[in-house]
């Protein structure tokens, strides 16, 4: 059973079922882990630039009025 590295809820996910690479998704707080490996299984938070990127765009659009 994997657990969650930021809230420490338990994922629905067996070890020996995730591949590397592979995006998991916390239930509770939303983050979303990339596999990074599977011997020992370690999560990674997934980037969230492009994210950033898109309200970096919408503050300017809706702060322009010319």
């Amino acid at each position: 059973m994997l657990f969650c590295p930021e809230c420490e809820t338990s994922l629905d996910v067996e070890e020996d079922e995730v591949d590397e690479g592979e995006v998991i998704s916390c239930p509770e707080c939303g983050t979303d882990f990339e596999v990074t490996t599977v011997n020992p299984v370690e999560l990674k938070p997934v980037d969230e630039e492009e994210e950033y990127e898109d309200n970096e765009e919408e503050e300017t659009e809706d702060g322009d009025y010319s």
